[in-house]
């Protein structure tokens, strides 16, 4: 009970000493308002309404499809809600028709724009379109969502695989440590982007892929800290007391050497989180990374330098990716100073 309430001041301790850097705690508070809005995105940008009152009936075409025919078409295929003779039909008489504050999809594209794509912001399109004229805000506030979703699951598995290698090298040293040493230099010298565009080339380009092939290499900075943490902890004297009573290694390492090596790997996260999200930027704007169809921040960086007078795509782009990622480095800054051991 005594190590539960130590180990229960030291996080309170460092909660209030993270909370005392103004600047972080901001922007900790900043970046997950964000990312919670964009969680809500086809709530917020989307080309289906949120309600629907249509001859005394109700209708929420944001959860489910009605055919055309249900609001007096003439095809049974999927509404679109934009046409001009269904919006006249939903707003005739008692009917009424309310759509999310952006009435754009991240893939629906404008098709009553007067000027050539890609079209400068209008009432219409709030940060104007792309060159297929679809929505740059609803691609912005989808690909902010991917980007982060990506970010997170990417940083996730390179700290599992990395506190994996690092631990088992460092808790039983010797040869294991100098065969994974041995493994991780010849594994590091591979060239990944070439590898990337290999497999790129023979697979069809999918978030999956990109996550397997990332995560393959993304472990290896983190677990060179978790290996010295174990190196040092492993000569500890509570660690000797622990084997000399009989406890097994697996309860060692996770029980009394884990807790005490996380300081370097709760500090890197942001870092590393900002790091994944570069990363799949920049492979987007080399079309090495997500299908064309799905929202990004770096396909919309690539129309930017395609497109050069429409500085309404790469001025947008680059105000959500550098915001991200200083936010980011504002919560790294923070945590790194909350865990300082001479703190």
């Amino acid at each position: 009970m005594g190590r539960k309430d130590e180990g229960f001041n030291t996080g309170r301790k460092r909660w209030i000493r993270f909370r005392k850097n103004r600047r972080g705690f901001v922007a900790l508070v900043v970046f997950i308002v964000l990312f919670g809005v964009s969680l809500f995105a086809e709530v917020l940008s989307n080309d289906k309404p949120l309600l629907v009152r249509y001859n005394g009936d109700y209708f929420f075409p944001l959860w489910r499809s009605y055919p055309e025919t249900t609001f007096g078409g003439d095809f049974a295929t999927e509404t679109d809600y934009r046409d001009p003779f269904i919006r006249g039909r939903l707003t005739k008489g008692e009917n009424f028709v309310i759509f999310p504050l952006n009435p754009h999809s991240f893939n629906s594209i404008n098709q009553s724009l007067d000027r050539p794509t890609p079209a400068p912001p209008s009432s219409d399109n709030y940060l104007g379109t792309d060159d297929r004229g679809r929505d740059v805000l609803a691609r912005l506030l989808y690909g902010f969502r991917v980007s982060v979703l990506f970010g997170v699951t990417l940083t996730t598995l390179g700290m599992l695989l990395g506190i994996i290698v690092g631990a088992v090298q460092g808790f039983f040293g010797g040869r294991i440590d100098l065969f994974c040493q041995r493994f991780i230099e010849l594994w590091g010298s591979m060239p990944e982007l070439y590898l990337l565009i290999i497999f790129a080339s023979i697979f069809e380009p999918s978030i999956l892929l990109l996550l397997i092939l990332l995560s393959l290499f993304g472990w290896m900075g983190l677990s060179d800290y978790v290996r010295a943490e174990f190196l040092k902890g492993r000569n500890m004297e509570y660690v000797k007391a622990a084997k000399a009573l009989g406890v097994n290694n697996f309860t060692i390492m996770t029980r009394h050497l884990l807790p005490n090596s996380m300081t370097p790997v709760i500090t890197f996260l942001p870092f590393r989180m900002s790091g994944a999200i570069l990363a799949l930027t920049s492979l987007d704007f080399l079309g090495l990374g997500v299908p064309p169809s799905t929202p990004s921040l770096g396909e919309l960086l690539a129309q930017g330098k395609a497109n050069i007078d429409a500085w309404w795509l790469s001025i947008s782009t680059f105000v959500v990716l550098v915001g991200t990622l200083v936010l980011l480095i504002f919560i790294g800054e923070a945590l790194r100073e909350a865990f300082d051991p001479r703190k």
